[in-house]
């Protein structure tokens, strides 16, 4: 069975995030074109369908490290902030973007709380991915014959 370690992860996120876009269940809120995704940030981002991005990246996050909370997944996408001559420091990534699209995508059905441990895949949200990921596994295998032969593709 093919799942989201098998394919790389930015084909797999694009994928997912068309699929939560078009399907209408998660939304971008009034202020995610004004939101710096955290504190190691200057600006917001410039994509315009970064929300969905972001959403697809924290089912994924769900998907490989679950049980996980908000406080790790903000860890997550977090990064260094730049203070000038003093030295570089990791910081965490906004909660409050995290918080969201988790609240979006448990409506969705694709995440699930657990109890006092996090949250984790839905049974739905573990098919979505492993679907996409089937379909991007097959379309690498019809551009690089040699996947079929280390048994990847079944």
């Amino acid at each position: 069975m093919t799942t989201a370690f098998d394919v790389p992860a930015l084909p797999l996120l694009q994928r997912i995030a068309t699929h939560l876009q078009s399907e209408g269940k998660v939304a971008a809120p009034d202020w995610a074109p004004f939101a710096r995704t955290g504190v190691h940030t200057e600006k917001s981002p410039v994509q315009r369908d970064w929300w969905f991005l972001r959403a697809a990246a924290i089912l994924r996050k769900v998907y490989i490290l679950g049980p996980i909370g908000t406080s790790r997944l903000s860890a997550e996408f977090g990064g260094a902030r730049d203070d000038g001559s003093a030295p570089y420091h990791p910081r965490k990534g906004s909660r409050n973007i995290v918080r969201t699209a988790l609240q979006q995508l448990e409506e969705a059905g694709y995440v699930g709380i657990r109890e006092k441990r996090g949250r984790i895949l839905t049974p739905s949200g573990r098919k979505l991915v492993d679907r996409f990921a089937y379909d991007i596994l097959i379309e690498m295998a019809k551009t690089n014959p040699q996947m079929m032969k280390y048994g990847r593709v079944k």
